[in-house]
């Protein structure tokens, strides 16, 4: 590694510090304030202690007796140099510990913010467990300086300190401490040069450790039925053998700098008693002054490892910021207006001319054009890959089309604020996600308004009723998590049943009753149309296609046609040839 690369390492880490003591001054200064005097009553003890030798314990000892005064006198300056050493040590202490956890959790409530602001195209550039690798073992990693840093400005607050004193003692000695000091300074220098790339690439790799373990149990189910349960677990060894390689590294180069550092001061100290006893026998300094230095020098050495435990940290403090402030700086928000809807009643939704690709890709929509009645149930039928799901996000605004124009009763979608959109619209997804909580939390989601009564009334609609009334608690009853405890239809059911409880003016559904019984399909969209909300259903069901108002066949992108299920089977040769080809599925 570079001197350039690590100076900047230095820097940039510098940079991070200082955010962090921007973001929280007043415990930066409780802690900072509280080791400075910690360091200065090190300075302090050591010439205390050789004082209580010079002129305590050296008489005593050479007139054999010892003054009970002189004693008592002792025991109450060291009783009360300790105690203001504990002081210190616990606003140190309590001050770094409270600004770390505090910089973490806000900084993990900013990412969490960040990855609900970001669009869901977003998301699926990047892996689930690199997300929460991010909102984790990153932010933990930007902020582990925290709790060293306010040692490391005592300890450099008591070197100075000492330096002074030493020079007020005996300038030959200071000399010892004039050569150590820019030794250990040195030594954490060289020390975060070589840290530097390890502790970055440990980081990385503790990323994608989180990423494919993640991805390893969240395909579990298909990992076992495919009995490839030993190639997951070596594809899962590999990334874990990387990661225990770049963390053996990371000790070794600790190992080697740990002893250095610790013999250093012991260096320093034998030449303070070598040098001393010289200066002893030529009259220019006192036992007194000789036991002060040289009880410095023997405490130095655990101070001055918080400059290296900070300079060693800031390497993966580096590495970690980085990966979180790519999140918090990630681009690609969907900016909302202040537009509001006419309270009541189902809602138009209105698609005009509307295309839309995936990043770089060949284009998913192209000039689609339909209209959803207020009040009516429009079905959308199309072949996998024919662009359904893009068209039911764009309808909720989960992503904005690149033409065209998707509004809701004639109001275009990016001129409604965020409130109105979200209170007229909702959307039950292909895949449905179950929170481990009761089933009461899962369909309330703490909404105000929602109480037992709507819960119920929800699960009515949906047809959830009859098995939640079979639950050992009903609406207390806990689901598991993702909804373990309850069937693929189920928790198809309760998904619908948590957006029926907003009573939406726009219901879509993306293929949201695939697993759930032909007739109790039939019977949800019946009581749905009963309901006074308007439908988009993605639907491949004969039986439940024939339920909507108006059928709108979409193929390759782009709207064929549209008209009743019996006009389309009809005109549309197709269309027939897909709904058969469903139906025989189905069968």
């Amino acid at each position: 590694m570079s001197s350039k690369t690590s100076n900047d390492v230095l820097g940039r880490g510098l940079r991070v510090l200082g955010r962090a003591i921007r973001t929280e001054p007043r415990l930066f200064v409780v802690s900072a304030l509280g080791s400075s005097l910690f360091g200065l009553l090190i300075v302090a003890n050591s010439y205390i202690v050789g004082g209580i030798v010079g002129r305590v314990v050296v008489p005593a000892l050479a007139e054999r007796r010892v003054s009970t005064g002189s004693l008592a006198l002792v025991v109450a300056v060291l009783l009360g140099i300790s105690g203001l050493r504990v002081a210190t040590i616990f606003a140190r202490r309590l001050g770094a510990g409270f600004m770390q956890f505090r910089l973490q959790a806000r900084y993990r409530r900013a990412v969490t913010r960040r990855y609900l602001a970001l669009p869901p195209e977003w998301h699926q550039r990047h892996a689930t467990g690199t997300l929460l690798s991010n909102a984790s073992s990153d932010v933990e990693a930007t902020f582990a300086p925290i709790a060293p840093m306010p040692f490391a400005v005592g300890t450099i607050v008591m070197i100075l300190g000492a330096l002074v004193t030493l020079f007020l003692t005996d300038w030959v000695l200071a000399l010892v401490g004039v050569a150590l000091f820019p030794a250990l300074f040195a030594l954490n220098f060289f020390y975060s040069r070589r840290m530097s790339p390890r502790q970055i690439q440990a980081q990385r790799m503790r990323a994608k450790v989180a990423a494919v373990a993640h991805e390893s149990f969240d395909g579990a189910l298909v990992v076992k039925t495919m009995g490839r349960e030993a190639d997951e677990s070596r594809r899962f060894g590999v990334f874990v053998t990387e990661l225990r390689d770049a963390l053996v590294s990371v000790g070794r180069l600790r190992g080697v700098f740990d002893p250095l550092m610790e013999s250093l001061p012991s260096v320093g100290t034998l030449a303070v008693l070598l040098l001393g006893t010289w200066r002893l026998q030529t009259g220019a300094i006192g036992v007194t002054e000789l036991i002060s230095v040289a009880f410095l020098f023997t405490v130095l050495a655990f101070p001055v490892r918080a400059i290296g435990w900070v300079i060693g940290e800031l390497p993966r403090s580096v590495a970690g910021w980085e990966r979180v402030e790519a999140v918090l700086t990630a681009e690609g928000d969907l900016a909302y207006g202040s537009g509001d809807l006419p309270a009541g009643g189902p809602a138009e939704l209105r698609f005009e001319r509307v295309g839309y690709r995936y990043a770089q890709g060949p284009p998913v929509l192209t000039d689609v054009t339909f209209t959803v009645p207020a009040g009516k149930t429009v079905a959308l039928v199309g072949a996998t890959g024919s662009g359904k799901s893009t068209v039911a996000a764009c309808a909720m605004r989960l992503v904005d089309p690149d033409s065209g124009t998707v509004s809701l009763d004639r109001v275009k979608l990016p001129d409604l604020s965020a409130p109105a959109l979200a209170g007229a619209t909702a959307l039950v997804p292909q895949i449905p996600f179950v929170f481990d909580d009761t089933v009461r939390g899962n369909v309330a989601l703490d909404r105000p308004g929602i109480d037992d009564d709507r819960v119920w009334a929800s699960l009515r609609l949906a047809q959830a009723d009859r098995f939640i009334e079979g639950l050992p608690e009903q609406l207390d009853t806990a689901v598991g998590e993702r909804g373990t405890s309850l069937s693929g239809g189920q928790r198809q059911r309760l998904t619908l049943a948590r957006a029926l409880a907003g009573q939406p003016r726009l219901l879509v559904l993306d293929d949201a009753t695939s697993a759930v019984d032909p007739r109790v399909e039939a019977a949800i969209l019946g009581a749905l149309r009963q309901a006074g909300t308007s439908l988009l259903v993605v639907a491949y069901r004969r039986a439940s296609i024939a339920l909507a108002d108006e059928v709108v066949y979409l193929h390759q992108g782009r709207v064929v046609a549209t008209g009743t299920h019996a006009e389309l089977m009809e005109s549309q040769p197709g269309y027939r040839d897909l709904v058969t080809a469903y139906e025989k599925d189905g069968k």
